[in-house]
């Protein structure tokens, strides 16, 4: 079955139940993506990360995604053309001007509201698997040549930016 046809496919189907293996969406890893002039994360007062322009990214993991996804988005996101070129249009990526990236861990991105009005988390990944695979999408955008800041996996963070357009996008893969 193709993702064409999952996205047409009623979840979960008639009579049945949500089970553990129904939740897998049918992209991977997920990241919010903002242009930012700047954006900084902090735990408790102190700044822990801080960019200039560049993308501000909130990464969330569910259940079954691997390190080749994390490798996949790392990808993605290195060569996401939302920045302008001369004329104007959107043509170039945080590779070609030389921008940065803040990476912060956001398992709420896997939030499910489709029912009432309190999110379920199911989807989103415990942080046993979701830790080593957002540090993964870090350690792929640094070898590929990205300036990456992070947040503190698992704190209460706070994340300051300015974006830039506005511009924001949902990636998956």
């Amino acid at each position: 079955m193709d993702s064409r046809s999952l996205l047409s496919t009623r979840w979960p189907p008639s009579g049945g139940h949500l089970g553990f293996s129904a939740c897998r969406t049918v992209d991977g890893v997920r990241a919010l993506v903002q242009r930012v002039t700047e954006a900084t994360v902090s735990v408790a007062g102190d700044v822990v990360g801080a960019i200039g322009p560049g993308l501000c990214v909130l990464v969330g993991v569910t259940h079954e995604d691997t390190e080749a996804d994390a490798a996949k988005i790392a990808s993605k996101l290195w060569g996401l053309r939302v920045f302008d070129d001369d004329e104007g249009a959107m043509n170039l990526s945080v590779e070609d001007t030389g921008g940065e990236l803040l990476v912060v861990s956001q398992f709420t991105l896997y939030g499910d509201v489709r029912k009432g009005r309190r999110p379920s988390w199911i989807a989103a990944a415990r942080p046993e698997v979701a830790k080593p695979l957002v540090q993964r999408v870090v350690a792929e955008l640094e070898a590929l040549g990205a300036t990456v800041a992070t947040g503190v996996f698992g704190a209460d963070m706070a994340v300051a930016l300015v974006n830039d357009g506005p511009v924001t996008l949902l990636v998956e893969v």
